[in-house]
């Protein structure tokens, strides 16, 4: 999705670093919540595959539940990590495997007739592999008669060159365990049928034998797209071996993901986008009605950063040295600011959380005309938006040479979202 760097978001200083030996103690913290963070992402992938094979091995209401409540449970410490992107080239360039979106479903499955088909930008958005075992792709034949995670990865994921043509990832196992969401800023989630993995006459929708397939390849890939970088996280692994190679970069990388994250991706492209248009297509969840924890948890990991600290699945505690000691030794009333300025964020992302857990769901909030939702979408974005005012005081603070945080139309250039 197309970001922005502004005036606003960017900035280039160019004093003597601060860092002395306790920096190598920040990162050090940094990158064991990395890992801790990436391997709950593998154990409750791995869960989420026991429920996924459960499901395919007898389909029902039980087991589809299940599988959703998996799924679910997976987003919580994934989120989390998503701050580690931008200032960490090994992880922006991995996570559209995992992570895309918004998707052409259409692409992976039926969908409803209003959906539309192919267009001038996306030739494949009505593909519906599921129920087509061969195509044409640039010129050439491809035998999809068998639906493996090296088809969906090699083949599918972005078809033609097209960044909607979203294959695989969670928000591709979303869609096949919830479906459309068909209820526009109305109350409810996708509402799949566990007949659609059924056998025989008791398939619902047809191909169910495909779909299954896809579901338990596009898990696997998962898996094994996640247990890759849990292990670059590791000691000798790439991801913590370029982050120690040079500390004040280290330490920048560190802060552009905390504002990037905060300012353009959530506060933006996530949040703000979608009120704009008020379309719940934009939502982050959108097939399962989850994007209130999904954004809590991206705000989540921007705090885990600061403040060092990562609860685990399994409620251990990850701490250590952090940027808020560093911030604390520099400039002590900057980083009480700071740490204040994470908490109204937090408070007001699980305002957003408690609404939706009492009935008002996200897309609801994005209705037209709806004042109470908009105030609770925009508490979040503003919050977001200030607390990247204080992490660029951060970053003077701590001397860094230069960071560019990304930016979003929806806040940069509002009327460019429109034309």
């Amino acid at each position: 999705m197309k970001t922005l760097t502004t005036t606003a978001a960017a900035m280039s200083l160019c004093a003597a670093p601060l860092f002395a030996a306790d920096s190598a103690e920040v990162l050090d913290t940094y990158a064991d919540i990395a890992q801790a963070g990436y391997e709950d992402s593998l154990t409750t992938a791995k869960a989420l595959q026991k429920a996924v094979d459960a499901l395919i091995a007898n389909p029902s209401e039980d087991t589809l539940a299940a599988a959703r409540d998996a799924w679910l449970a997976a987003r919580v410490p994934y989120q989390q990590t998503e701050v580690f992107r931008f200032g960490n080239a090994i992880v922006d360039d991995w996570e559209g495997k995992v992570n895309a979106w918004p998707l052409d479903e259409g692409l992976i499955d039926y969908v409803d007739a209003s959906y539309g088909g192919p267009s001038d930008e996306n030739q494949f958005a009505g593909l519906n592999v599921i129920a087509t075992p061969s195509f044409t792709l640039s010129g050439e034949e491809i035998d999809a008669s068998e639906i493996t995670p090296e088809l969906i990865a090699e083949t599918l994921h972005e078809a033609d060159g097209v960044e909607a043509n979203v294959a695989s990832g969670y928000h591709a196992i979303e869609f096949l365990l919830w479906g459309q969401d068909l209820n526009g800023t109305d109350a409810g989630a996708g509402d799949r049928s566990f007949a659609d993995y059924a056998s025989g006459d008791a398939c619902t929708n047809g191909n169910c034998d495909r779909r299954a397939e896809y579901l338990q390849a596009a898990t696997e890939l998962l898996v094994s797209d996640l247990e890759w970088m849990a292990a670059q996280w590791q000691e000798g692994g790439a991801a913590r071996d370029a982050l120690m190679e040079d500390e004040d970069a280290g330490i920048v990388a560190m802060l552009t993901g905390m504002g990037s994250l905060s300012y353009g991706e959530q506060a933006g492209e996530r949040m703000r986008l979608g009120l704009m248009l008020n379309d719940p297509e934009e939502e982050h969840d959108c097939f399962s009605d989850n994007t209130h924890n999904s954004h809590f948890y991206d705000g989540k990991g921007v705090q885990n950063v600061y403040l060092g600290s990562y609860t685990r699945v399994d409620g251990t505690e990850v701490t250590g040295a952090s940027l808020s000691d560093l911030v604390a030794e520099a400039d002590p009333a900057l980083d009480e600011e700071m740490k204040a300025k994470l908490h109204t964020t937090m408070e007001n992302l699980g305002a957003i959380v408690a609404a939706a857990e009492d009935g008002f769901s996200y897309d609801m909030m994005l209705e037209r005309g709806n004042a109470e939702g908009e105030a609770l979408i925009m508490g979040g974005v503003d919050a977001l938006v200030d607390q990247t005012r204080s992490i660029e005081r951060v970053v003077s603070a701590l001397s860094v040479d230069s960071i560019d945080f990304e930016g979003s139309d929806s806040l940069d250039n509002p009327s460019a979202v429109f034309q």
